[in-house]
């Protein structure tokens, strides 16, 4: 990751993020001290910026990025987000995750600082965890937040 030059936008995405730490993990949710997933996260952090999201997001399975839709996580944060090279990214920049090169991205966290993140997953609460090889590695895309 790059060494963090820090705008305001990424601070206040930094300390959202943070505060949504505990939350349950409850697949398709976004909200706060309730429930939510990876998705759910960075809609939140989202509504915390910038008010009402861009666009009500459709009801998903589970197991959505295997029945082979495309790569919807990653064409809609192109579409709202502004795509940075992944070894460009700094704090406060989402992460997309590709489980294995023959999976479609289908996970997202907020690098916190430059060796963390914030995500949820199956099974866990809201957490800051380490940015650790085995993350590293399924990297597949990075955004900002627009100013």
């Amino acid at each position: 990751m790059k060494t963090p030059h820090v705008r305001s936008t990424q601070l206040a995405v930094v300390s959202e993020a943070r505060k949504w730490i505990g939350t349950p993990y409850q697949h398709q949710a976004s909200l706060y001290q309730v429930g939510c997933d990876c998705l759910g996260l960075v809609r939140g952090v989202w509504r915390h910026l910038y008010g009402q999201e861009p666009c009500a997001i459709p009801a998903y399975s589970v197991d959505w990025a295997e029945r082979g839709h495309g790569e919807t996580l990653f064409v809609a944060a192109q579409k709202y987000l502004d795509e940075i090279s992944p070894d460009m990214a700094e704090t406060g920049d989402v992460l997309l995750f590709r489980f294995s090169t023959r999976h479609i991205i289908k996970h997202c966290a907020i690098l916190t600082t430059p060796h963390r993140i914030t995500h949820a997953y199956w099974g866990k609460c809201i957490s800051e965890t380490a940015l650790t090889p085995w993350w590293q590695n399924r990297i597949a895309a990075a955004f900002k937040f627009p100013d």
